[in-house]
Formats: C-alpha cells, structure tokens, sequence
C-alpha cells in the first residue's frame, strides 16, 4: 500500500518515482479524479520526464476504467494542458514535478476551463478515495468503458496567446531563452515562429535528467549560464522557463534579473489599459510597487496568499483582469484565469519592442524597492520559530502584523514575511524597504531568529 497522504499536497500531488508515485498508483488517481469531478471526459498531458508517458498513460487508463474518455495531447507545458482543459471544455490532469529534481514526479489536475483542484477543492476527496481503495480493494471497472483519443494542441495554443496580446508593433529584438531542458524548448519555437525575434536558444533538448542546470529559475545559480549568454550576444533581453515551462522570469540587456514583481506590474499596466477599473491579485510577498502601480492606473489592487489555487480562487471571486506571483506565476482572465509564463512572455517582448529604449529603463518605473528576495532557512519547527520571530517584534511601535500567509510584519519603511513550506522543514523569508541598508539590517535580525 502506498501512503497517499506523503505525496498529495496543498495543490497539486509530488513525490519520488517510483518510491511514491508510481504507474499503478497513477491509475488509481485517475479513476478516482473521474469519480469525485464526474467528469465523463478528461484531457491529460505529460511533460518531457522519462517516468511522464507510462505515468499520463495509466491515469488515462484509470479514467476510462470508470467510464471517462480520455483525450492525451502528450507533451505540452502546464500552461498548455491549462489552455487544452479551457478549450476543450474538460477536467485535465498534468504530469510533472515541475521544477523538482529528475527523481520526482507529480500531477497538476483541474476541473472543466482549467479551474484548480486543491486541498479544499477535490484534492482531499481523491486523496480519501484511493486510500479507501487501498484499504478495501479498487472498484470494478464499470460495464462501458471510456476510449482513448490522442490530440495536438500545440499551435492551437500558440495561436491563442497571440491573439490575446498585440504584437504588430514588435521591433526587431534579440531574445535569449533558457528552457533549462524542459518544456519550454517544446512550445517557445511554435509560439515565437514569426516573430521578429532573433532567438538564441539554450538548452531546448528536452531531457528529464536536466543535465545542464536544475530547471528552477528562482534560484540564482540557475540564471547564470542565460546571463552570460545575453551579455555574450548582446542580446535584448534573456527568457528562462522553469520545468514545466508555466514560470518565466526575465533577465535585462545588462544580465541583471528583473523582478517578478516588477513585471508583474508591468503587465497589469497593459491589462489595465484593455480593461480600465479592474481588479488585480497579488499574492502578499510582492513589492509594494505592485498595488502602488495598479491603483495609478486606475485599478484595484486585492492581497492574496501565495500559492495558485488561492491566486485562482481570487481571481474567479473578483472577476480579476490579471493576478501575479513574485514566484513568476501570472494569471490571465482571458487564459480562464490560469498562470501562463509564457503570455507574460509575450508581454514583455510587445512592451519592449514597442519603444526604443532597453528593457531595463523600462522596468525602472516598475522595480522602486530594495528586495531580499526569498530566503529559505532549514528549521527544526516552524511553528516555534515563527512564534520567535512575532514575540521579537509584536510589541515594537509602528509595527503592525498579520497572519494571512505565515506571519507578515510591516512598517512604513520595511516589510518582511516569514511562511512555512508546504513540502519541506523550511521557513521562507522575503523582505523589503525603502532602502538597501535598511532591508539589509532588517533582513539579518529577522534571520538571526528564525535560525536561532
């Protein structure tokens, strides 16, 4: 039997293959994914993972074997299941780890027009029913099963984010992408063909071993081959794309990283010009140029945990034009409200190349802050230490705190937040003020007592 309950987490199911996750186990998920959405269809793809194929094919197996058909678009990016489960009108199911080492494996899953299923969305239900199963035994297949059916939608896709972002005034630009061995080396040459874009690219071979560098564009370390190689060409900008390519983050003409929040305000800059006096999210560890930007465009800025179910939900409560992470996760309306890097992409090449300028004096106006970024410390209790760090602060004059998300602390100059993981013994620090020297001396007192 396997401990389903060490694999599903807050959104999504992530474990070792074949150690936690393996075929029969992802049979299983299928079968019960069909009994707790009802769903009498489902679309699944798989990213570029050697355990991806067997794995999408043996949840496909598990829906038909309750009566669902199956359509499998085989690889894809996340984003691109998102677009095939809003196109198609299906529940789908994703398989990778993302941006997780070789060993992992993982399904992303969401409901008809790529609604998320979480913890409190369908995520426990299935979770309930395999372990029932596993107890009890798995129910018979039902008298009529569901048909497999195989389908492309990669230029479908590619098709669709250009519709929704104007990219007739594009001057010619130089653009060096990272797709770090995943996905991103499938999609950006369908999505960019025809662009007038010179595109280096960098590490496109899909290999789930990821040879080169993890595929986690969050860590620093990850950045430093797509930065040497913009300064190297110099080329206009650098792209990188993490695993599962549904996160993009942006390197300037100098090398230097651009903010994710920065871009996020970029964008809802862009979306709040298409749609005046809208709302947008953004999770609680974005700069505080975030809100400050969308309210002097007119629009209305709404705080949100972090984490993309939360985001989702947000989004749809609202009816929010766009939403960010400082993770580099966007959000679209017009993409059924789902994250999609590779939409902020495109973005980021119409805002560049409708002016003249370097992409860093453009996000200049977006990037006001000095920023930690995030700083994850290995802590025997999160708890304990998270009460630490309030205790230290709570009774401080000017100090206000709250807990929509682990523990925020702000001030009129500062502020820092401190957020367990969901998967691992960490704490998460992200801090920001108005200065360097004073994000720094609050960014050493807030470490010296989360690592005690």
């Amino acid at each position: 039997m396997a401990d389903v309950s060490q694999i599903v987490k807050a959104y999504d199911v992530r474990g070792l293959y074949p150690e936690q996750l393996d075929d029969r186990l992802a049979e299983l998920f299928g079968a019960a994914f069909v009994e707790v959405t009802g769903a009498r269809a489902v679309v699944v793809g798989h990213d570029m993972r050697p355990s991806s194929p067997g794995l999408a094919a043996r949840f496909a197996e598990g829906a038909c074997s309750r009566g669902a058909d199956a359509t499998i678009i085989g690889l894809c990016s996340t984003d691109q299941l998102y677009f095939a489960s809003g196109d198609l009108d299906l529940p789908g199911a994703m398989f990778t780890a993302s941006h997780n080492p070789a060993r992992y494996n993982g399904i992303k899953m969401c409901r008809a027009g790529a609604t998320p299923v979480g913890q409190e969305t369908g995520l426990a239900d299935i979770q309930a029913l395999i372990e029932g199963w596993e107890a009890k035994g798995a129910p018979r297949p039902v008298a009529e099963r569901g048909g497999v059916r195989h389908q492309d939608t990669l230029k479908d896709y590619a098709a669709y984010l250009l519709s929704l972002v104007d990219v007739t005034a594009i001057r010619p630009l130089k653009v060096v992408v990272d797709a770090g061995n995943g996905m991103g080396g499938h999609t950006v040459p369908t999505v960019f063909e025809g662009l007038p874009l010179d595109l280096v690219p960098l590490y496109f071979e899909l290999d789930g071993t990821f040879p080169n560098h993890e595929a986690n564009p969050l860590d620093p370390k990850n950045l430093v081959d797509l930065q040497a190689r913009v300064l190297a060409e110099g080329a206009d900008l650098g792209l990188a794309f993490d695993g599962d390519a549904d996160r993009c983050f942006v390197v300037d003409e100098r090398g230097a990283g651009v903010s994710p929040s920065a871009i996020t305000a970029l964008v809802a800059a862009r979306e709040l010009s298409r749609h005046p006096g809208s709302t947008v999210i953004h999770n609680l560890i974005t700069s505080w140029s975030v809100p400050e930007v969308v309210r002097e465009h007119g629009g209305t800025p709404v705080r949100t945990r972090v984490g993309h179910s939360f985001i989702k939900q947000e989004m749809a409560r609202t009816g929010a034009v766009f939403g960010g992470e400082h993770s580099a996760h966007y959000y679209f309306r017009d993409f059924w409200n789902a994250d999609t890097g590779m939409l902020a992409a495109l973005h980021v090449l119409a805002a560049l190349g409708g002016q003249d300028g370097p992409l860093s004096e453009l996000v200049a106006s977006y990037d006001r802050y000095s920023a930690s970024g995030e700083i994850n410390s290995t802590v025997d209790d999160q708890a304990a230490r998270t009460a630490a760090v309030r205790a230290a602060f709570e009774d401080r004059e000017g100090v206000t705190l709250d807990g929509l998300d682990g523990l925020t602390v702000t001030t009129r100059d500062w502020w820092f937040n401190v957020r367990p993981s969901n998967t691992e013994p960490l704490l998460r620090l992200n801090v920001e003020a108005r200065e360097e020297t004073m994000m720094t001396k609050v960014r050493d007192e807030a470490l010296a007592l989360i690592r005690g």
